[in-house]
């Protein structure tokens, strides 16, 4: 048993005095966790509506998951792909089937499977579609989140996440999200690939209106070009469906995957296409010492099992619905709108969330805010009735303290 402090202004304090200052967290310092509960340092229990922004799907510590990990971890843990291994067929071979892909080149986190399918979307524009060397274009949408590399915050919306990187990677052209008028005028014939978020999270848990994404993917054949969809955050159940385009009937030529493919245990990522994108990489092209190593696969199969076996997207579906009815029936002026799918749900309120997350805390309920104000509750597809009950009733309440708050706040 590993043992800390239980002091939690000190492992702050040690945590800033030693760490560099990149996020900002929630004041709460997490100890253990099973199941939709996390614990901290001093006893508390708190219900987590955060998920690992989706990496935590199927719970904490899913037995059959940690499972998985420890009996890898005994067997056999790391490679390279200097060598073969047994479990990366089979893991392979399971992923595909799932997504309905031809082929998957696995990675480690989201980022890098974005990074990954932006070489594979280049790749092809060079060799397939004849785009003149270096002029390649991908299409991308303001509000955009697919992680913090150089090349992907260079066409970011959010200026803070650009601030003091670049110079940045040219070859992306941003429009409006949500806008086909936008994207059919931008694509054009150097588009190599349209990347997109079927439903942007941190960008604000936006959820297009319906028939955009078919609409996106019959643009994109009827111009030669690529639909990449990033799923990282809404894949595998998250949002009622096993994708986020399926809700649409649409298959992406790339799917970008990530987070809760690991289980909630270890990091594991991939992107994957039809052999006639996937092929046109070759040896030395792209790779990642990690990326597939035997730990990796097992966790990620078991975590595939699991979604499937246990109908966690179907829970998803079903109690996404409860939970976005019964917020909207919450009656506060704090309140915008409610929005979002199956687990994946933001609540955009008219002040900062920041201070409603503190609430939060002392109502026993881990959850933090998207941009333009949006409180994003996501918590693991494995909550139930009483799980949907307390989140809610915390809610109700935390809105309550802010507004006594803010009208102290007006009489002073």
């Amino acid at each position: 048993m590993v043992k800390t402090s239980r002091d939690p202004a000190a492992l702050i304090a040690l945590e800033e005095r030693h760490g560099a200052r990149n996020y900002a967290p929630l004041n709460v310092v997490i100890t253990e966790a099973q199941g939709v509960w996390a614990t901290d340092v001093e006893g508390r229990p708190f219900l987590d509506c955060i998920s690992g922004y989706s990496a935590l799907s199927h719970g904490h510590a899913h037995p059959r998951i940690v499972a998985a990990l420890v009996a890898q971890a005994q067997r056999l843990a790391l490679t390279s792909r200097a060598v073969r291994n047994d479990r990366l067929g089979p893991f392979l071979e399971r992923l595909t089937q799932v997504t309905h892909q031809e082929a998957a080149l696995p990675m480690n986190t989201g980022a890098e499977a974005v990074e990954t399918a932006i070489k594979l979307a280049r790749r092809w524009g060079y060799v397939r579609k004849g785009i003149p060397r270096d002029a390649a274009e991908i299409v991308v949408f303001d509000g955009n989140f697919h992680g913090r590399t150089t090349t992907i915050v260079g066409f970011s919306s959010t200026e803070r996440y650009r601030r003091g990187f670049g110079p940045f990677d040219g070859g992306f052209r941003r429009v409006p999200f949500d806008d086909i008028a936008a994207l059919q005028a931008a694509a054009g014939e150097r588009t190599c690939a349209v990347l997109l978020e079927p439903i942007q999270g941190e960008g604000g848990v936006n959820v297009p209106r319906s028939g955009y994404l078919r609409t996106v993917r019959e643009l994109c054949t009827e111009r030669n070009v690529l639909f990449m969809a990033d799923e990282i955050q809404t894949g595998f159940g998250r949002t009622g469906d096993l994708f986020a385009c399926d809700h649409e009937g649409v298959i992406p030529d790339v799917l970008i995957v990530g987070k809760a493919l690991g289980g909630g245990v270890y990091p594991v990522s991939a992107a994957l296409a039809p052999w006639r994108i996937m092929e046109l990489f070759e040896p030395g092209d792209h790779g990642s010492t990690f990326g597939g190593n035997p730990l990796a696969c097992a966790v990620g199969e078991a975590a595939l099992d699991v979604l499937l076996e246990e109908h966690l997207a179907e829970r998803a579906r079903h109690y996404g619905s409860l939970l976005l009815k019964r917020l909207r029936e919450i009656r506060s002026p704090l309140v915008r709108h409610v929005r979002g799918r199956g687990l994946l749900i933001g609540v955009e309120l008219t002040i900062p969330v920041h201070n409603v997350s503190e609430h939060l805390l002392d109502e026993g309920v881990l959850a933090k805010e998207t941009r333009d104000n949006v409180l994003r509750l996501a918590p693991p597809l494995i909550v139930d009735d009483e799980h949907i009950d307390f989140i809610v009733h915390a809610l109700t309440r935390a809105l309550k303290r802010e507004e006594e708050h803010a009208n102290v706040s007006l009489r002073v």
